[in-house]
C-alpha cells in the first residue's frame, strides 16, 4: 500500500506501485602514498611499483564491473585528484599516474590525504588507502573518514623496513627530512635494536589502525602484491 503512486492509480484507473531497484555501482579510490619514501627499497621503484601494481589491481577489477574509479596521490601535501569514472582507458590513466606522478614533496602526511578525501567524497564509496604508514598523528583523520567510507589500508612493506642486512660500513640517507648517517651494519647489536624498533613501529601502526576501525593489508615488495588484495575480496565475498 506505502508503494502505491495514486496520482498514476487515479489517470490510469488501476493500481499502479512503485518499485525501486537499488543502485549497485560502486565508487572506489586509490589514495597513494608518493611521497619520497616510496622510492626507498630493493627494487628499482621500491613501494611505487607495488603501489600501481595494486593499484591496477584494484582499477581494473572495477572497470570490468562498470564500477567508477579515482586516484588521489599525496605527500605532506594533495599532489593530484582525479575524480571517480568508469572505463579500463580511465583506469591505466589512473596507474599511469601512481608511476610518473608530478614531482612531489618529500614528506609524509595521510592526515591530509584523509581530511581531503572526506570532503571531496559525496557518496559512500571504497577508499584503498596505500603507503607505508611510515607517519605520526593520523589516528583521528583517519577514524573520520572510515567513519564514512570502507577503508582498507595496503601498508606496503619492503625487506629493509624490517632488517639492516650485513653489508660492513653504509650510509644511510632520510630521503624524507634530510640527512646522512654512517654506520657499521656488521654490528650485530645494532642490528638486533634495527629489527626490535621495526618490530615496535609495526605493532604501533597496526593498533593505530585497529582503533580507527580499518583493515589492514600488508603488501611486500618481494612477494606477490596482487595476492593480499585478491585474499582481501575473497574474504568480503564470503561476507556477503
Amino acid at each position: 500500500m506505502r508503494r502505491i503512486d495514486w496520482n498514476v492509480t487515479a489517470r490510469m484507473g488501476a493500481p499502479w506501485v512503485k518499485e525501486y531497484i537499488e543502485e549497485r555501482e560502486l565508487h572506489l579510490v586509490c589514495a597513494v602514498d608518493v611521497s619520497a619514501s616510496q622510492l626507498a627499497g630493493r627494487p628499482v621503484l621500491g613501494r611505487r611499483a607495488a603501489a600501481a601494481e595494486v593499484c591496477a589491481l584494484v582499477t581494473l577489477a572495477a572497470a570490468y564491473s562498470h564500477d567508477r574509479t579515482g586516484l588521489l596521490t599525496f605527500s605532506d601535501r594533495i599532489e593530484r585528484y582525479v575524480p571517480p569514472a568508469k572505463g579500463t582507458r580511465h583506469a591505466m590513466r589512473l596507474v599511469r599516474e601512481v608511476l610518473q606522478p608530478d614531482q612531489p614533496q618529500p614528506a609524509t602526511s595521510i592526515a591530509t590525504a584523509c581530511d581531503y578525501l572526506v570532503r571531496v567524497l559525496r557518496r559512500r564509496s571504497s577508499v584503498f588507502l596505500i603507503s607505508d604508514f611510515i607517519d605520526d598523528g593520523y589516528e583521528r583523520p583517519l577514524r573520520d573518514l572510515a567513519r564514512r567510507h570502507e577503508v582498507i589500508s595496503v601498508v606496503v612493506v619492503d625487506p629493509l623496513d624490517e632488517a639492516l642486512p650485513d653489508a660492513g660500513i653504509v650510509e644511510l640517507e632520510d630521503v624524507e627530512r634530510g640527512g646522512r648517517l654512517l654506520i657499521d651494519s656488521s654490528d650485530e647489536g645494532l642490528r638486533r635494536r634495527y629489527a626490535e624498533a621495526a618490530v615496535e613501529r609495526r605493532e604501533r601502526r597496526s593498533a593505530t589502525l585497529r582503533r580507527a576501525g580499518v583493515e589492514e593489508l600488508i603488501v611486500r615488495t618481494d612477494g606477490d602484491a596482487a595476492e593480499p588484495v585478491l585474499e582481501y575480496f575473497r574474504r568480503r565475498s564470503r561476507r556477503t
